[in-house]
């Protein structure tokens, strides 16, 4: 299933759920949109998203190409975004926003109270972003711990 939110423009591109075939297009995307670290392995993030909750992972195409992507997540108590990617070409003109409002909707089916993200320190535009679609600071401190090496 193909979806545009109401009021989309008509741009060309479709989202769809996420399949295992799109792993080297998506790796390709998160790489062309600065989102890959040397201490996370996309191919297992991708792999552990198929894991779990599968049905949370989307993608958008445009013309046969993969150009965005959105990994959500819902454990009871809070809704996360990850992945979240537009190819660069495509940036500020509407996909971002629309691959939210698919992952908004689909955490709200689930009864999902609130949204959380992270973004890494310094990345205004992407801040800017996030604050036009209705996100604020929270007055919290992120903690990390990893469980698995992923190198």
């Amino acid at each position: 299933m193909t979806s545009r939110p109401a009021g989309a423009p008509a741009t060309g591109w479709a989202i769809r759920p996420c399949r295992r075939g799109d792993e080297p297009a998506l790796i390709a995307l998160w790489q062309a949109c600065g989102l890959t670290r040397p201490w996370n392995d996309p191919a297992k993030d991708i792999a552990r998203k198929f894991a779990e909750q599968p049905e949370l992972f989307a993608v958008a195409e445009r013309e046969g190409a993969l150009v965005g992507s959105v990994m959500a997540g819902y454990e009871g108590h809070r809704g996360w975004i990850n992945y979240l990617a537009v190819a660069p070409a495509l940036q500020r003109g509407g996909l971002g926003r629309a691959l939210m409002a698919w992952a908004e909707l689909r955490l709200r089916e689930r009864g999902c109270p609130k949204i959380n993200l992270q973004i890494r320190r310094g990345n205004l535009a992407v801040v800017a972003f996030y604050e036009s679609l209705g996100f604020s600071e929270d007055d919290t401190i992120s903690l990390g711990k990893r469980l698995e090496k992923d190198d």
